[in-house]
């Protein structure tokens, strides 16, 4: 069972949503952070990101950087540009990005069913980048940014969510990157006890993004807990969407050097586990285990053949893992994807022409563009307790950073 919890959120006065809301603090590097906010005052990024404020030159890891985050959200607090619920909620949270539609519910979750591995993940996680966020949480004394949660899709769930969103929402808004964004409050107790008994038949809940996030919030739990006594630090902030509304779209990588080879040579060399046609027009794979290659001004299909991987292995049956066990170590010598510099990962949002540009006029010497991995291989990583290889999904689109924050007292 998922213990999937209503909280009192702090969050924007209806007026202020669209002007309060950031995209998450680790989609973008310090200067395009402080180049996002400018003009924009009540820019959750402030709180989020608040590297953005504080002098050229600091280090990234000085108590300043905390120290402004914790002020900054205060503020928007004293300002009357947050607020917080007098109950505990749920909350309904939608986005439109295209025709992709995702909705999930926001609510707390419990940190120990994280440490219990009930809450399953299918990445590592870095422990500076994990250090940084406990810092920020404990500081600001809140969970500023959800994780990413997704769930096995329950039709009663989705009928509950459906008579929410036929009432006016709370928030309805256009971000500057057209992402539509649309919230409502669960206010209502009958509806928010069926939605924590119907989570409660939930096997499993899976990280789909933030893994840091909640391995922080873990963190921070375990800090703050005290024997025979439940806590609002003791839960992490989510947003729960059933798994089959949402969107994993590709990501694809880039290589600095063949190792040496000449094009005929690597070309010779991937020719032993991959089938190989020229002219691929598609430029983006159209099925699982094709992938596009960019290479010397031209585009390439290329097929892994049959009996190179183990078909049965959740995680070596992934395209990114098939790309890197037969092609990036073996062939071009990158062994661990996380730390070569050599290798450039590119999210699919960003499409073919950045591959070409990559190659074209920024010194690559290939690139490959990948199928999108499944919701359903995710989830199948994680019940085997595996790990997904390094970069194997990005989700589009981003959770919004400020609409809902979790005090932690």
């Amino acid at each position: 069972m998922a213990s999937v919890l209503p909280f009192k959120a702090v969050r924007p006065q209806t007026i202020y949503a669209s002007q309060v809301a950031a995209l998450p603090y680790d989609v973008m590097t310090r200067e395009e952070g402080q180049k996002a906010v400018e003009g924009k005052p009540l820019s959750f990024m402030h709180v989020e990101k608040s590297e953005i404020d504080v002098p050229d030159g600091t280090s990234p890891d000085a108590p300043v950087i905390y120290e402004t985050a914790k002020r900054n959200f205060s503020k928007l607090i004293k300002d009357e540009i947050l607020f917080q619920d007098p109950s505990p909620y749920y909350y309904i949270y939608r986005q439109q990005m295209g025709s992709q539609v995702q909705t999930g519910i926001v609510g707390v979750m419990r940190a120990a069913e994280y440490d219990e591995g009930r809450i399953k993940k299918h990445e590592l996680t870095r422990k500076d980048k994990e250090e940084d966020r406990i810092r920020h949480v404990d500081n600001v004394n809140a969970q500023t940014g959800p994780v990413f949660i997704s769930y096995p899709s329950r039709p009663r769930i989705n009928a509950i969510v459906d008579k929410v969103v036929a009432e006016p929402p709370e928030y309805d808004f256009t971000a500057d990157d057209g992402v539509i964004h649309t919230a409502w409050v669960v206010t209502d107790e009958g509806l928010i006890s069926e939605l924590k008994n119907e989570f409660a038949q939930v096997d499993a809940l899976y990280i789909a993004d933030g893994h840091h996030r909640a391995a922080a919030g873990a963190a921070v739990a375990r800090k703050r807990r005290k024997e025979g006594q439940v806590q609002e630090s003791d839960h992490v902030l989510a947003v729960f969407f059933p798994h089959n509304q949402l969107k994993v779209l590709d990501y694809n990588r880039a290589v600095k050097d063949l190792k040496g080879l000449t094009v005929v040579q690597f070309l010779e060399k991937i020719s032993e586990k991959f089938t190989v046609e020229n002219d691929f027009n598609a430029k983006s794979p159209q099925r699982e285990h094709d992938f596009g290659m960019y290479l010397d001004g031209r585009w390439y299909v290329i097929t892994i053949k049959d009996g190179v991987f183990d078909d049965k292995d959740p995680v070596a049956r992934l395209d990114a893992a098939i790309l890197q066990d037969h092609l990036l170590a073996p062939v071009l010598g990158i062994h661990d994807p996380r730390t070569d510099d050599r290798i450039k990962f590119i999210g699919g949002i960003r499409g073919m022409a950045e591959l070409e540009k990559l190659v074209d006029q920024d010194g690559y010497a290939v690139a490959f563009s990948l199928y999108p991995t499944t919701m359903e291989q995710v989830m199948s990583v994680a019940d085997a307790g595996a790990i997904m290889p390094p970069k194997s999904t990005w989700f589009e689109p981003k959770l919004r950073s400020g609409l809902f924050v979790h005090p932690l007292e």
